[in-house]
């Protein structure tokens, strides 16, 4: 049998345990466990590496979504005291658990949702990692978080940065926030040289190591456009208040400008196992896994307005996160549809942010929308990608 967490010990459920941010976030578990105790795991298909994860932590609940990965896993795998469970509604019983304090949400893409939602609901303090969860519904997330005295910490490091500027600090304090931008593998690029980008040039990031969705994301700065929006809500900001910046080091991870001029930056190597620890121990800060900023090797720190131009994806964010309502959901859903479809050598990589800004103009849009409606439009969005036909080009 498992042994006891300390009492000192935040109990946390992994929700994406497979994933990259998965899988760093149990290594800060390793390296603190007198301060992490790893109590639930859920994946949705990889059952062997779940599997191998259950053996290292003995967690009491593990969770498979995909039933055909769950019928086809080995029990023996799995140890005998981990209860192997299946589906959506396991891995949303999960995140409410009485003996969980702690939710990291690191399911990829709009299907995060579901599981963050549960934890709100229950109170939880949520390790945000899926920002499709605000970019889709923030309005009724934060709202949610608010009526359940639930807590959001960000994953993402540009979000934790923010927030660790923020620190004691009043909303009225603030002038802006500035999302740094690595500006992918193809920052410098004009958009001729992006016509015949292949999805193995695109995966190719220069800085972090990700899956292949959010990687693309980042080659069209569309992820930087979810920030965007991820940050409204997060933050309570209007779109005026944030702006982008591209630092291709990968150091500072963003500023806070405040209305007295000063500027606050959060720097570290990028090792996303920092912010992932400071959700799990905040406020208490301990050493822990994450590489160090080796200022000796700090040659310089370079920084650039981002091409809008050519990356027309990051306008998007500033729209969405203008209007509100049912548009975060659609360009959510349109981008990962888009993205499959140039993954799957389908559409080029250029279509993907036309693609997605055609989807968004034609939807019926509503500022007030209902969970169910959000729903039925991610539906609807990724439908109308699948017969989206790009303009020929002369």
């Amino acid at each position: 049998m498992p042994s006891s967490p300390p009492h000192s010990c935040r109990r946390v459920a992994v929700l994406g345990s497979t994933g990259s941010i998965g899988t760093s976030a149990l290594d800060v578990a390793a390296a603190l466990p007198d301060r992490v105790a790893i109590v639930g795991l859920s994946a949705h298909s990889k059952w062997q590496l779940l599997a191998e994860q259950c053996r290292r932590f003995r967690p009491r609940v593990a969770v498979l979504t995909d039933c055909a990965a769950f019928d086809a896993a080995d029990r023996t795998a799995f140890p005998a005291d981990t209860e192997l469970l299946c589906g959506e509604d396991a891995a949303c019983a999960l995140a409410s658990a009485p003996d969980v304090d702690v939710v990291l949400s690191a399911v990829v893409g709009a299907a995060g949702l579901t599981g963050t939602w549960a934890a709100v609901e229950a109170g939880k303090t949520v390790a945000l990692a899926n920002k499709e969860s605000l970019v889709v519904a923030g309005a009724l997330v934060t709202e949610l978080a608010r009526r359940r005295n639930a807590r959001l910490l960000p994953v993402d490091s540009e979000h934790s940065a923010i927030f660790q500027a923020l620190t004691g600090h009043a909303a009225a304090d603030v002038e802006r926030v500035v999302l740094t931008a690595s500006g992918g593998p193809f920052r410098g690029k004009t958009a001729a040289e992006l016509e015949g980008v292949t999805p193995a040039e695109a995966l190719k990031h220069p800085t972090w190591v990700m899956g292949p969705k959010i990687t693309v994301d980042s080659a069209t700065l569309m992820n930087k456009a979810l920030e965007v929006i991820e940050a409204r809500w997060l933050f309570d900001l209007t779109a005026e208040q944030i702006d982008v910046i591209v630092h291709p080091e990968s150091v500072v991870h963003s500023f806070v400008e405040f209305v007295d001029g000063s500027v606050l930056a959060q720097l570290s190597p990028p090792d996303m196992r920092l912010p992932i620890q400071l959700a799990f121990t905040h406020p208490h800060r301990v050493p822990g896994p994450a590489k160090r900023l080796d200022w000796k090797a700090l040659s310089a720190l370079r920084f650039e307005p981002p091409d809008r131009d050519t990356f027309p994806a990051l306008e998007l964010g500033f729209e969405v996160a203008r209007a509100g309502g049912t548009a975060g959901a659609v360009l959510n859903a349109a981008n990962e549809a888009a993205v499959a479809r140039f993954l799957n050598s389908d559409l080029r990589f250029p279509d993907i942010a036309g693609c997605c800004r055609a989807v968004l103009s034609a939807h019926d849009f509503d500022p007030n929308p209902t969970l169910a409606q959000l729903s039925e439009l991610d539906r609807w969005a990724r439908h109308e990608v699948t017969r989206w036909t790009p303009t020929p080009r002369p």
